[in-house]
């Protein structure tokens, strides 16, 4: 059996799930999700718990019964508690705004970045420098988190541009005069 794909997942009081053919639908207090399950896994859900298995014993079927578990786990927690990812901007000038659907970034470049905030998602920016990215769907508050900071990365000698808040910059040293 998968080590991750045997274990039970728990569903809290205010989460509903239910199973379509293989469809899954997840409702809660954060929002609604759904997904396709792979033909090789099936689903129970027995009371509070929901227990994910598969037909064969093929390495795809393995693999597809881990990946089916952990998603399935991801989807109950985002519509309960969500998932949250921080950026923070550095360097002189550079600066975010939210307004309405859109964000706005003025990363030095000549014009400013306006990106388009997908639905479920919410971005709230704080002191012009520190984004908070809010959803119940994991992949995607990744997938916008990874964006924004791809317009500008952070740089090694000055330490400027858009960076997660708990990643580590490791600095070089610049060209020194002889």
């Amino acid at each position: 059996m998968s080590r991750i794909g045997k274990q039970p997942i728990t569903i809290p009081a205010k989460v509903k799930v239910e199973v379509k053919g293989q469809k899954v639908l997840v409702e809660g207090p954060k929002g609604k999700l759904n997904w396709e399950m792979p033909r090789q896994t099936s689903l129970k859900i027995e009371g509070m718990t929901i227990n994910v298995t598969r037909q064969s014993e093929d390495k795809q079927s393995k693999a597809l019964h881990g990946l089916s578990r952990a998603l399935i786990n991801n989807m109950v927690k985002g519509v309960s508690d969500g998932f949250l990812k921080k950026l923070e901007i550095n360097g002189v000038g550079f600066k975010a705004a939210v307004t309405g659907k859109t964000i706005n970034m003025s990363l030095g470049y000549s014009h400013p970045i306006i990106y388009d905030i997908p639905e479920q998602i919410k971005v709230t920016v704080e002191e012009n420098t520190k984004i908070s990215i809010e959803g119940p769907d994991k992949q995607l508050v990744g997938k916008v988190a990874s964006e924004l900071r791809s317009y500008y990365p952070p740089e090694p000698y000055k330490g400027k541009g858009v960076k997660y808040s708990d990643e580590k910059i490791i600095r070089k040293e610049g060209k020194t005069v002889q």
